[in-house]
């Protein structure tokens, strides 16, 4: 399941007989449906005596229908019981997907405000006119809070069960408008609800001022605005009643339009089938409509020195990457597709499509294109440090492991493979800051884009460092965007070290394909070293079998890079990191945690993390080639070879 977001509090369970009842109570929640009537999305019950009683409820976003708000529910309780979030917690806030939070404790928990725990998810990106967007967030801000108490007050059946729940929006400019949704737990007052809501909000804006989307969630009420409409605008609340004369209006007058346009269509499709038949190059004609982003050759060639081998950085599947200065000075990258490529094109396309409507911190941004006959060009900011790969791995680390051949060597110092541009660059500060950079910029991509997009090929060299030693996320030749939480696909695509197995061996991608991803690449930064450079060494297969294999002994940290065990590190943090990234390599896609909450587990010292499972047999058994063979196009990379690949000189 998708964006779990558990928030564990309490005591430890000590008593069998309240777990019993905490069973049970989830269970009566999942049952609510079929015995009563839901209003306002929110349901509450108690089971047992004290001092063992369990209290529980839920309460569903308001734009939700009753069918959703059943599905969310049942989804949301069996992640608690099958799945064991917060497993030992007397207490807990569970929710799922940010529509339904299902909440039980041992102590009474019905028309109690409280706002803590709480944590804040801000998306990264700061909005290019503050000056105008914060005070219009703080109008809507305004608006949203008066609605939710007007609704509180005046659509309610009962003192306990309030309609605490209003969206907005407004626009900041003519081409900015920003949408808000803010919801109350129905069972508070109206005082203490808007209470709730201001305070966590004024928070938020306090340390998060000026970005262009967020979201606050906590026990008692939750808020969130983004750029873009994230809500049902036609929330069940909020569907207006018609009369009879209006619907058969709104119906027969559409119905009629309707059948007319698709004769005029048809005839003109007629028409124009008679003329030939039309090109096809409605894509290219789209992106070349976009003239912002459109370069000439003749400025490319001139800043590359006519596609000089001096000022090549690299060559991937698809193309050549060169370095470039344009006229101004500034500096470029600029991906040349090769004409032979059968995928060019597509692939092209896809990157231009994809990266001129991504615009995050952490991830490399595209500043244009060119279309020139059969040129085809992509550019971008140059990243002046390179990849990740090389300063993880570096030229030294790689020579060393071939010319010796035994990983333990390397490993343990018995051959000299230090790499001084490694050792001198990534402390472990910068490596913790890299985690959490790409970590930011894969919840973008999963989330906080308008769009839900699939990466598929995370992997250090596709992580290119800027100013500072700032990550970005490059390469989406691969990407994929769906518009549910799993797609399937024949054609494989990545590097297999890197791949989730249901997607290696299945074809079955989603967000966690990512995840899984991402948690070879955090155990990778730990110990710098490859995942599959450990083929052989005590038993492993991969740095994840490696891993894991320590895990089980107690030893851990053995896992962490020789150069930084005698330098500063943070043991709290090395060790949360392992365990983070064994949590997001687990077997069951369920339970890999979503982007969001790693963020949140990585920013939360004092957040509990779960105990992670085994890593699949697929993992610890080092398979070497899926059962799904790769159709022409999308080749499977078992070495380190990327479709993109910038080496500076």
């Amino acid at each position: 399941m998708n964006n779990i977001f558990p928030l564990c509090s309490g005591d430890n369970i000590t008593s069998n007989t309240y777990r019993s009842n905490l069973k049970l109570v989830l269970s009566s929640l999942t049952n609510s449906f079929n015995k009563t009537i839901i209003r306002n999305g929110y349901y509450n019950d108690t089971i047992g005596r004290k001092p063992n009683t369990a209290y529980g409820y839920y309460q569903c976003r308001g734009d939700l229908t009753l069918e959703e708000c059943r599905y969310n529910v049942d989804l949301a309780a069996k992640e608690v019981l099958a799945i064991g979030r917060c497993p030992n917690s007397t207490e807990a806030m569970v929710t799922y997907k940010e529509l339904v939070a299902l909440k039980f404790s041992d102590q009474s928990i019905f028309s109690v405000m409280r706002d803590a725990p709480s944590f804040p998810l801000p998306n990264a990106n700061s909005v290019p006119n503050p000056d105008e967007f914060n005070p219009g967030l703080g109008k809507l801000v305004n608006n949203i809070l008066e609605k939710v108490a007007s609704n509180g007050v005046s659509n309610t059946s009962s003192s306990t069960n309030r309609n605490l729940y209003a969206t907005g929006s407004i626009d900041v400019s003519r081409s900015q408008k920003i949408y808000g949704l803010a919801q109350c737990s129905a069972d508070l007052s109206v005082k203490n609800c808007t209470q709730c809501l201001r305070g966590r909000i004024d928070d938020y804006r306090k340390s998060y001022s000026g970005r262009v989307g967020g979201r606050v969630i906590c026990w008692s009420c939750y808020f969130r605005y983004e750029t873009y409409l994230f809500y049902n605008a036609t929330s069940p609340s909020s569907k207006p009643k018609i009369s009879r004369e209006v619907f058969l209006i709104i119906v027969v007058v559409p119905s009629v339009i309707t059948v007319l346009s698709i004769i005029i269509i048809l005839y003109f499709c007629e028409k124009r089938r008679k003329k030939g038949p039309a090109r096809k190059t409605d894509d290219i004609d789209e992106i070349q409509s976009a003239e912002s982003l459109q370069y000439k050759f003749s400025m490319i060639s001139a800043a590359t020195h006519n596609f000089s081998d001096a000022n090549k950085l690299g060559r991937g599947g698809f193309g050549t990457v060169y370095k470039g200065t344009l006229s101004d000075g500034q500096e470029i990258a600029v991906k040349r597709l090769s004409e032979n490529s059968g995928q060019g094109e597509e692939e092209f396309k896809n990157e231009v499509v994809l990266l001129a409507k991504l615009q995050h911190k952490n991830l490399v941004r595209l500043l244009g294109f060119c279309l020139d006959g059969d040129e085809k060009l992509l550019v971008y900011e140059f990243m002046q440090h390179g990849s990740l790969d090389q300063f993880l791995f570096g030229l030294a680390s790689f020579l060393c492991f071939f010319i010796t051949q035994n990983a333990k060597a390397c490993k343990f110092g018995l051959v000299e493979c230090a790499d001084p541009v490694k050792s001198t660059h990534l402390n472990w500060e910068r490596r913790y800051k890299i985690i959490r950079g790409v970590a930011k910029g894969l919840l973008y991509l999963h989330e906080d884009s308008p769009l839900k997009i699939i990466h598929r090929d995370l992997k250090a060299i596709n992580v290119l460092l800027g100013d500072e030693m700032v990550p970005k996320i490059s390469d989406f030749g691969m990407a994929r965007m769906v518009n549910q939480n799993q797609a399937s696909t024949k054609r494989i695509c990545g590097t297999f070290s890197y791949m989730a197995p249901e997607y290696a061996m299945h074809g079955k991608f989603s967000a966690k394909s990512d995840v899984f991803s991402f948690g070879v690449l955090i155990l990778e930064i730990l110990c710098g070293k490859r995942s599959n450079s450990f083929g052989g060494f005590e038993g492993a297969k991969n740095v994840l079998s490696y891993a894991w294999g320590l895990w089980e002994e107690g030893k851990s940290v053995e896992l962490l890079d020789p150069s930084l065990r005698d330098c500063c590190y943070s043991p709290k943090e090395v060790m949360r990191c392992i365990q983070i990234g064994l949590l997001c390599g687990q077997k069951d896609v369920a339970n890999r945690p979503t982007m969001a909450w790693i963020i949140h587990m990585l920013n939360n010292h004092s957040v509990a993390l779960p105990t992670p499972l085994a890593p699949s047999a697929f993992v610890l058994c080092g398979e070497t080639e899926p059962s799904i063979p790769s159709e022409d196009g999308d080749n499977i990379s078992v070495n380190q070879v990327s479709m993109t690949e910038f080496y500076p000189r």
